[in-house]
């Protein structure tokens, strides 16, 4: 079965949380590329939506939206692009990628927060502070 990190960024607040996904919830996002929007259930997060923004698979490698398909390819970089950035201008390099579709060999989902639901991100995850600790 496969099993993701998801780390679910929040536009509006400018927080990031990292999440977990595993079986059904997990195969939520296999098959799905990179620009297609999941429902934010899978990882605890009712009634939001979440657009895929990016991932890497278990060696580090990044998921590269212009690569069809989840295997592994050489792209040519030239710019900076994810997973590459040069030291001098002009400078090229063949850097392995992996395609923009996720697949079992993804260790971690970058997904952006698109539509919101009626309860905040801390609230559904059981993050809302209630200052407690803010007069210590």
């Amino acid at each position: 079965m496969a099993s993701f990190t998801v780390v679910v960024g929040d536009p509006d607040s400018g927080a990031s949380y990292q999440l977990e996904a595993e079986e059904q919830d997990a195969n939520r996002f296999l098959g799905k590329s990179i620009g297609e929007e999941v429902d934010g259930g899978a990882v605890g997060l009712d009634g939001y939506t979440l657009e895929i923004t990016g991932g890497s698979d278990e060696a580090g490698r990044p998921l590269n939206e212009t690569v069809a398909g989840s295997n592994l390819k050489e792209v040519l970089m030239s710019g900076r692009q994810t997973g590459y950035k040069p030291k001098r201008d002009g400078e090229r390099r063949r850097i392995t990628v992996r395609g923009r579709e996720i697949g079992d060999t993804v260790a971690q989902v970058n997904a952006a927060v698109v539509d919101r639901g009626n309860t905040s991100v801390e609230e559904l995850l059981g993050l809302a502070d209630g200052d407690d600790d803010a007069d210590e």
